[in-house]
């Protein structure tokens, strides 16, 4: 009998969490406060866990339910996907927080196979809205939601 039944389940689940594993690691120079005042590592190893849980939940899913075989690399997806990840981080200063969020947001829809316009733009207004919502409004992070390239700060 074969214990593994869903081969590209029990691969994701393994890269979760060795992923949440080398996160948590990297967080254990950061000071980590306690949960009413938290340091700056307690929440990136309270992210790190939950990846890490994520994959256990993942890798048993594979373990349980039948599947299919990994067909290979989705080299579209990865390279778009990567590239709305950079563009993000070297656009946030110039454009603000807003506008290099709505790109990135939409650039990675392009990485689907099943991309439509609409729900595309669907999409990127409403994680722009929920990530102004969580990190402006509910965090209070000092981001600026315009840069200076678009007349913002």
């Amino acid at each position: 009998m074969n214990i593994i039944r869903n081969p590209k389940d029990v691969i994701s689940g393994l890269l979760f969490i060795a992923l949440g594993a080398l996160f948590a690691w990297q967080t254990q120079d950061l000071p980590m406060g306690t949960a009413v005042r938290m340091g700056p590592g307690y929440f990136p190893l309270v992210l790190s866990g939950l990846l890490a849980l994520l994959g256990l939940a993942v890798l048993v899913s594979g373990l349980r339910f039948p599947g299919e075989m990994p067909s290979g690399i989705a080299w579209r997806a990865l390279l778009i996907l990567t590239f709305s990840v950079v563009f993000f981080g070297f656009a946030v200063r110039p454009l603000g927080f807003l506008p290099a969020l709505a790109i990135s947001v939409f650039a990675s829809a392009l990485a689907s196979t099943k991309f439509r316009l609409v729900t595309a733009f669907a999409n990127t207004l409403v994680m722009t809205v929920f990530a102004w919502a969580v990190f402006i409004k509910g965090l209070g992070l000092p981001l600026p939601l315009l840069g200076p390239w678009l007349g913002g700060y």
